[in-house]
C-alpha cells in the first residue's frame, strides 16, 4: 500500500519476454554508446587546439580548456549571423505553417465538400515531389518577380512544410467527437470560434509535436538555403557551416569549427531533451474521442 492507503499492484517482470528482446536492447545500447562517444569527442574537440585535434589528444586537454573557440566562432566565424537567421526562419515559418495548416486540416477532416478528396491527394503528392525537381521553376519565378533575401526563404519554408503539417493533423481532428461542435453550436459559437476556442486546444499535443518537427526541419535545411541564400546576411546555419569548413583551408582553426558545430547543434538537442515527452505524446496519441 502507498501513503494514500491505496493498494498498488506491481507488474511481474516476464523474464522470457525480456530475454527475447535482449538483442534489440543490445543494438539500442550500442547505438546510444556510439552516439554519446561521438558527441563527447566533438565537445572535447571544441575545447581543444588544432594541434591537439590532429594528434588525437582531445581528451587530454594538455593546454587547458579553450573556451575562446566559442567566442571566435560566434564573432569571427559569423556563427552569430547564421544562428539568428536560422532562428528567424524556423520560428516564423513554424508559426505561420500552423496558422495555415491547422484550420485547413480541421475543415478537410470535419466537412464534406466538392474537391475534399482531391485536396487531400494533392497534399500527399506534394510531399512526394523531391525539392530538386522544383528548384528551377522556383528560381525562375523568384528571378522574374525579384523576390530575394530572408523573405524568400521564409516563404519557401512555409510552402514546403504546409503539405506535411496539414496531412499530419488530419487524423487528429478527424478523431474528435462531434459532440464538441454540437454543444458549441447550442451555446451560439460560430464555426470559427468553435475551432479556435474548443477544437484547436484539444489537439495541442499534435500541434506541439508537428511544430517541433517543422522547427528542426527548417533549422537543418540545406538545399534551398544553398541556392537562395546569396549573402552572409541571409545565410542559415547549414550553409554557414559549409562556409566555415571551406574557410579552414586558410584559418586552420579546427577548434572553432567544432565549437560552431556545438552551437548549431544545441537548439535541436535541447528541444529533444526538454520536449521529448510531448513529441512522443503527439506521435503516438490521437484526438480526444468522445
Amino acid at each position: 500500500m502507498n501513503k494514500d492507503n491505496k493498494v498498488v499492484y506491481k507488474e511481474k517482470i516476464r523474464w522470457k519476454k525480456e530475454a527475447a528482446l535482449l538483442p534489440g536492447y543490445l543494438i539500442v545500447f550500442i547505438w546510444i554508446l556510439f552516439t554519446a562517444a561521438f558527441l563527447l569527442w566533438i565537445l572535447a574537440a571544441s575545447l581543444s587546439t588544432s594541434r591537439e585535434i590532429f594528434s588525437g589528444a582531445v581528451f587530454k586537454f594538455e593546454s587547458g580548456f579553450h573556451f575562446e573557440n566559442y567566442i571566435d566562432a560566434w564573432n569571427v566565424g559569423n556563427v552569430s549571423v547564421y544562428f539568428m537567421n536560422s532562428l528567424l526562419y524556423a520560428t516564423v515559418a513554424s508559426t505561420v505553417v500552423i496558422l495555415i495548416s491547422a484550420p485547413a486540416a480541421y475543415v478537410l477532416s470535419r466537412y464534406t465538400f466538392l474537391g475534399n478528396k482531391g485536396i487531400k491527394t494533392s497534399l500527399v503528392l506534394a510531399m512526394s515531389i523531391p525539392e530538386v525537381m522544383i528548384i528551377m521553376p522556383i528560381y525562375s519565378l523568384t528571378a522574374e518577380y525579384h523576390i530575394r533575401g530572408r523573405i524568400l526563404l521564409i516563404i519557401l519554408y512555409i510552402l514546403l512544410r504546409v503539405p506535411f503539417t496539414t496531412t499530419y493533423l488530419l487524423n487528429f481532428f478527424a478523431s474528435l467527437s462531434r459532440s464538441y461542435e454540437e454543444a458549441a453550436a447550442i451555446d451560439g459559437c460560430t464555426p470559427s470560434k468553435t475551432f479556435w476556442r474548443i477544437m484547436l486546444p484539444l489537439v495541442q499535443p499534435a500541434i506541439v509535436t508537428v511544430t517541433i518537427f517543422n522547427f528542426m526541419s527548417v533549422w537543418n535545411e540545406f538545399f534551398m538555403a544553398l541556392i537562395f541564400a546569396t549573402s552572409t546576411e541571409t545565410t542559415p546555419v547549414g550553409v554557414g557551416l559549409l562556409q566555415i569548413v571551406n574557410a579552414m583551408r586558410y584559418t586552420g582553426n579546427y577548434g572553432g569549427l567544432f565549437a560552431s558545430v556545438i552551437i548549431v547543434f544545441l537548439p535541436t538537442f535541447l528541444l529533444y531533451i526538454f520536449l521529448s515527452e510531448k513529441i512522443i505524446a503527439g506521435v503516438t496519441g490521437g484526438g480526444v474521442k468522445g
